[in-house]
């Protein structure tokens, strides 16, 4: 499961990664929850990389009302291109969401302990996911939803599940509306643990606020 992120990065890092134009100011978010607008990367009509916020919880084109989205928030890899709230942005309307880390939290007699996965360089990274359009609304309401996959040797002590990471020699690709199903498979998998840390939190910190100390 993807339910926690952080996006906290300087804006010509994210512009190189990329490959495009980030305009207007790039705040750092450290606790990114469901149901916010959410940086997103995407193909235009031109072809051309484009970034654009989507609502997080995706809501299907054939929806009856929005409310869908809080149900989909995340979508899992081995049957998004089965399942009817998403084969079709499988198929046709695939982006990348750049994040800092994601969150999980580890159970214990004495309560949750989170913890923030990154990579060890600290760099960010692109997180795999599907975006739709409702057009029941003036204007449209965009929304997205994260794909996951079994979790990695390092997270699965945390949760089962962790969300796909989506390499950077493989943005084009995943990208690209020529892509088929049969090409898109082999990135969704777990990324290497090799490569990412764990870094274990306070219990408080998401009531304190103080992200910056530890991230």
């Amino acid at each position: 499961m993807c339910g926690r992120f952080a996006l906290a990065t300087e804006k010509h890092i994210l512009e190189m990664l990329f490959d495009l134009e980030l305009r207007g100011a790039l705040e750092p978010r450290f606790n990114i929850a469901p149901s916010e607008d959410i940086l997103a990367v995407r193909l235009a009509a031109g072809g051309e990389r484009v970034i654009s916020r989507l609502k997080w919880g995706l809501v299907p084109y054939w929806a009856k009302e929005p409310r869908m989205g809080y149900k989909l928030i995340n979508a899992r890899a081995e049957t998004a291109d089965r399942k009817p709230a998403f084969r079709d942005a499988f198929r046709r309307r695939r982006a990348l969401i750049p994040a800092s880390g994601f969150y999980e939290w580890k159970k214990s007699e004495r309560g949750r302990q989170p913890y923030y996965i990154r990579m060890k360089d600290k760099r960010p990274f692109a997180l795999g996911a599907l975006w739709e359009r409702w057009a029941q609304v003036d204007p449209p309401l965009e929304s997205c939803t994260i794909l996951t996959v079994p979790a990695n040797g390092l997270v699965a002590p945390l949760h089962e599940r962790m969300p796909v990471i989506i390499p950077p020699d493989a943005y084009e690709l995943w990208l690209s509306r020529d892509s088929e199903a049969a090409d898109l498979k082999p990135l969704l998998q777990p990324y290497p643990a090799e490569i990412m840390e764990a870094v274990p939190l306070p219990a408080n910190i998401f009531k304190t606020g103080r992200y910056g100390d530890y991230l």
